[in-house]
């Protein structure tokens, strides 16, 4: 499963063949280098100074500074092929893995979680990329140093190289224990990592609700909990993955003993010269640094894998939602009928047996208590979300037959959340109509009651805005979202509860500038205030998902005891307030 996984996440590095095969190849260049040190330290030894020729000796440092120099060219080289496959590869595989997202249905959204999203795009994607250069610089050089030293010490003295044989084999059994060890645990560490991300983000995105519940203690508990939890996974596998090091040192210590005390003997016999001795120790040297990187690349590709197995598992999830293919035709009538839909997971319908119909430029205002489907019920019109039995019609068609941005380009919502993205007001307007004029803005921000805002501000159109439109009004930041969706000038227009910030005066100026647009569109409003539907030609009143009425105002007052409920319950508010 894991090498199926590394080889679909590989099909990104398709455009990056050249570094992948140039950043090994200068990196086994200059491990060829390192091989041929010990050899000319041997000859310094038994010929310069045994014999007193220093131009020999400064001949031979002369050598050893080329091939340091060559070397040092050659990693350099190799660390710009593989970083330039590694940030490309990462680049390449964050953008698909947004673009993938983007393409997913709120179903799915909803059960992976911002969280996880956001875990995937950044931690997970930076390990891949890690290991990715890592594995381009290191993965064929360390065996390469390790078995090449093994075999240039057999070129030196056999009995003395059946250490180097023994030593690779006990370090690698090792190695590869204390890998297969913590590769489950890392997958744990990055799970605690999503509840991390997921608590931080919470806490962050509410952190104003905390305040105003006094609330902030137990959030700080609960996510110093979670942290703990993250915290004790890292310190457990941390300690396994810290005894590669000191076992190597010591395997690889004990192995310079034995080899010098045979060494020494080679030489009081005749057989080795002291010069070939310290080749030996220096190749023993080299096979435990590398030894060492090869571990800690081992451990960063078991990350790797690991998160490439969590980066895949997003990138297979399918939507459920299949694409449609027909085109819209007419003026955006829209028709429910007996529409039942249910969250993913949850035990019963969000709404049931839904049935109306809205013709071109008429006004739906919809009402009910809280929870009782009427965000879910405008949802379902752009294709949100899938009905789960009956159908949903746009000008006649069902919505699951048409094309996705095609009907959605004909849509103007504006959700519960008014959200304005960093930029100027003109960037975030011109996300309704990319071409819009200065004329288009102007007119949007005219009907949703927002020029005063633009031209109370001395930069206009162009004053900043920041994430979230933290320096914005809550009732200015509603009105700039309306202003975005009406510059399209959409056929079918929903406002779901996105005026509640808003004062009546300015309310009902918005739903008569609607209105009188020219052609109107369908409009669907939601609102937990009486006052802001009242005028609607016609109203649906939600209870529990089953629409309980449905008609004009005066007609509910009389036919229907939720909608009474409401309308007096806020009226009277409203009487003894101004009383």
């Amino acid at each position: 499963m894991e090498e199926e996984t590394v080889k679909k996440l590989l099909v990104y590095l398709r455009d990056y063949r050249k570094e992948c095969v140039l950043g090994p190849l200068f990196k086994l260049l200059e491990a060829l280098f390192e091989l041929f040190v010990p050899l000319v330290m041997t000859s310094i030894i038994d010929v310069g100074i045994a014999q007193g020729r220093r131009d020999y000796i400064f001949g031979r440092c002369g050598i050893l500074v080329l091939l340091a120099v060559v070397g040092l060219a050659s990693s350099i080289t190799a660390q710009y092929f593989a970083a330039k496959a590694a940030t490309g590869f990462s680049a390449r595989l964050r953008s698909k893995l947004f673009a993938h997202v983007q393409s997913l249905s709120y179903t799915e959204l909803d059960s992976l979680g911002t969280a996880t999203m956001i875990t995937r795009m950044t931690s997970d994607v930076n390990q891949v990329q890690n290991g990715v250069n890592l594995a381009l610089r290191l993965l064929l050089r360390s065996p390469f140093v390790v078995f090449g030293a093994m075999i240039m010490a057999f070129t030196i003295d056999l009995p003395s190289a059946s250490v180097f044989a023994v030593v690779i084999g006990v370090l690698l059994a090792v190695v590869f224990a204390i890998i297969l060890t913590t590769i489950p645990m890392y997958r744990r560490v990055q799970g605690g990592l999503d509840q991390v991300t997921s608590a931080t983000r919470e806490n962050l995105a509410g952190v104003r609700v905390l305040r105003a519940f006094r609330k902030e203690k137990d959030e700080v508990r609960e996510y110093a909990r979670r942290n703990e939890t993250l915290n004790r996974l890292q310190l457990r596998v941390g300690r396994i993955s810290n005894l590669l090091n000191p076992l190597t040192y010591v395997i690889l210590n004990v192995a310079v003993v034995a080899l010098l005390y045979t060494g020494g003997l080679q030489v009081q016999s005749g057989r080795l010269t002291q010069g070939q001795v310290v080749a030996l120790y220096n190749y023993m040297s080299q096979i435990l640094v590398e030894l060492i990187k090869f571990a800690n690349l081992i451990i960063t590709m078991t990350k790797a894998v690991a998160c490439g197995n969590r980066i895949q598992a997003v990138l297979e999830v399918r939507s459920s939602q299949a694409p449609g293919t027909k085109a819209l035709q007419g003026r955006g009538e829209v028709e429910f009928r007996q529409v039942g839909m249910g969250y993913a997971g949850a035990s019963g319908e969000a709404i049931s047996d839904v049935s109306f119909r809205a013709r071109p430029g008429e006004t739906i205002g919809i009402i009910g208590g809280t929870g009782s489907g009427k965000s879910t019920l405008v949802n379902l019109i752009p294709r949100f979300y899938d009905v789960s039995r009956g159908q949903v019609l746009v000008d006649g068609t069902d919505v699951r037959e048409l094309e996705p941005a095609a009907l959605r380009q004909r849509i103007g919502v504006v959700p519960q959340k008014a959200v304005l993205f960093r930029g100027t007001i003109r960037s975030n307007l011109l996300w309704g109509k990319e071409d819009a004029t200065e004329g288009e803005l102007e007119e949007a921000l005219r009907i949703a009651q927002a020029l005063e805002i633009v031209k109370g501000k001395p930069q206009g159109l162009d004053t900043p805005v920041e994430q979230g439109g933290t320096n914005l009004s809550g009732g200015q930041r509603q009105r700039l979202t309306i202003a975005r969706a009406l510059v399209r000038k959409p056929e079918i227009l929903i406002l779901d509860d996105s005026a509640s910030a808003l004062d009546y005066a300015t309310d009902a100026g918005l739903r008569q500038a609607i209105a009188a647009m020219n052609p109107a569109p369908t409009t669907f409003i939601v609102s937990q205030r009486a006052a802001s539907i009242r005028g609607a030609d016609r109203i649906l009143v939600l209870e529990d998902g089953h629409v309980v009425g449905q008609g004009a105002h005066e007609a509910l007052l009389e036919s229907c005891q939720v909608y009474r409920e409401i309308y007096d319950s806020q009226f009277r508010k409203e009487e003894a307030a101004n009383g």
